[in-house]
C-alpha cells in the first residue's frame, strides 16, 4: 500500500550513468536531463559547488582547493560519495516542479557488462543512498539494443557495439540475454588521451582534455575520408567529386603550451594526423568486435549477417568507424538513430514496461515482486 502511494507521488526514472555524460529519462515524460558527469568539489569544506554543465565549465580553470572531478572511471564508480551526490541532484531536479520534499522513485541504472558484483552493488547502494526506494540494473549494450528498437526477446542474434566515454561494450543478444560480450576500456576518453599524447610527441605541445575533445569531434576520423562520405552507408560508397574531396581535407588549430619554450602556441593539424593518432585505439575496438564475432554461435552469426551490426554511443559518431568495421568484418554496419541517447531510451522503455521486460535486467538481487 505504501509503495503504491509512493508510486503516485514520485516519478520513476532511468539513468544512463556514463563516464562522460549522464542522461535521465522520466517515466511518461522522456529524456529530461543530459549533462556531463562532472562534479566540482571544494576540498577545504567538502562542499559540492556545481554538478553537470556548470561543473564542466570549471575543468582546468579552478584554484587549487576546488577540484572538478568525474566520479566515474571506465563506467565504474571511483568516488562513492560524489556519485551519490550527483544521483541525488538528478533525482531532486526531476521532482523540482512537483514540490516533493523527499521523493522516493524507482530507478533503473545502466551499467557496463564487464563489471563485478561489488561494482554492481556500489551502483545500487549509491542510488539507494541518493533516495531511490528500488534500484534495477540493466547492462548498457542490452539497453542500447532496446533503445535501437531491436527485438531482444526473440530467438535471433543482434550484435550491438556501444562506444561510450569510458568503455566500449560489444554484445551479442538473443532471447532477452547476452550470449557473448566484451567490455573494453578504450572509448571516447582514451581517444582524447591519444590526441593529447600525439600533441606532446609530435609538436611538444601540452593541450587540455577539452581541446583534445574539440579536435576529435571537429576532424577526428577512423577511415580515410577520401573513401568515406557521410551519405555512404555500410559498404556502399558513391564517387566523390574532386572539389568535394578538397573540402573534406580539413584542418583545425590546436592551441596549448609549448613544452620547450613554456609559451603559448597554436599549430594547425590535419585530419590525417589525428586519424593516425587515433589509429591504435580504433584498431583495438575493431579487433574486439572481430573476436566477439569469432565466439558467436553459427546460427546467431547468420542472423547478424542478415541484420547487420548496430552501433550506439557517442563514440560511434567518429567519422568512418562504421565503414571501417564493415570493411574489416564483412558485415553491414550502421549507426542507430540518435546513438548518444540509445542506452537511456532503452532503459526508459524497460521502465515503462517493467513487468514485460523484467527478464532483461542485469540483477535479480535488488528486484522485488511488483506491488
Amino acid at each position: 500500500m505504501f509503495n503504491k502511494l509512493l508510486s503516485y507521488i514520485s516519478q520513476d526514472i532511468a539513468i544512463d550513468l556514463g563516464t562522460a555524460n549522464s542522461l535521465v529519462y522520466v517515466k511518461g515524460r522522456g529524456i529530461v536531463i543530459q549533462e556531463p558527469s562532472v562534479v566540482a568539489v571544494n576540498q577545504k569544506t567538502g562542499q559540492i559547488l556545481a554538478i553537470g554543465e556548470e561543473a564542466k565549465k570549471m575543468v582546468g580553470r579552478t584554484p587549487a582547493h576546488i577540484v572538478a572531478t568525474r566520479p566515474l572511471v571506465s563506467g565504474v564508480i571511483s568516488d562513492f560519495e560524489v556519485t551519490e551526490q550527483m544521483l541525488r541532484y538528478f533525482i531532486e531536479k526531476v521532482h523540482k516542479r512537483r514540490f516533493i520534499l523527499n521523493p522516493r522513485p524507482r530507478v533503473i541504472v545502466g551499467i557496463p557488462c564487464g563489471v563485478t558484483e561489488v561494482e554492481k552493488k556500489a551502483v545500487a547502494d549509491a542510488a539507494k543512498s541518493a533516495g531511490a526506494r528500488e534500484v534495477f540494473l540493466i547492462e548498457q549494450p542490452m539497453a542500447a539494443a532496446i533503445g535501437a528498437r531491436l527485438d531482444v526477446q526473440e530467438a535471433g542474434g543482434n550484435l550491438i557495439v556501444d562506444i561510450g566515454g569510458g568503455t566500449t561494450e560489444i554484445a551479442v543478444i538473443s532471447l532477452g540475454g547476452i550470449v557473448v560480450s566484451r567490455s573494453l576500456r578504450i572509448a571516447g576518453d582514451k581517444l582524447n588521451e591519444d590526441i593529447i599524447q600525439f600533441a606532446q610527441q609530435e609538436y611538444k605541445l601540452l593541450i587540455g582534455e577539452r581541446t583534445a575533445e574539440e579536435i576529435k569531434i571537429g576532424i577526428g576520423s577512423a577511415y580515410p575520408l577520401k573513401d568515406y562520405h557521410p551519405s555512404a552507408t555500410n559498404l556502399t560508397k558513391r564517387p566523390i567529386p574532386q572539389k568535394e574531396k578538397s573540402m573534406l581535407k580539413r584542418e583545425m588549430p590546436m592551441r596549448g603550451r609549448n613544452l620547450v619554450t613554456g609559451l603559448p602556441e597554436e599549430i594547425l593539424v590535419s585530419e590525417e594526423e589525428i586519424r593516425r593518432a587515433l589509429e591504435k585505439s580504433v584498431r583495438q575496438i575493431v579487433k574486439e568486435v572481430k573476436t566477439t564475432i569469432e565466439e558467436t554461435p553459427p546460427e546467431l552469426l547468420a542472423d547478424i549477417i542478415a541484420r547487420g551490426i548496430q552501433m550506439a554511443g557517442g563514440g560511434s559518431l567518429l567519422r568512418g568507424i562504421d565503414t571501417l568495421i564493415a570493411k574489416e568484418t564483412k558485415i553491414p554496419t550502421k549507426i542507430i538513430e540518435d546513438p548518444m541517447t540509445a542506452v537511456v531510451r532503452g532503459a526508459g522503455i524497460v521502465l515503462e514496461n517493467l513487468d514485460q521486460l523484467r527478464e532483461v535486467l542485469a540483477e535479480t538481487e535488488y528486484l522485488e515482486p511488483p506491488q
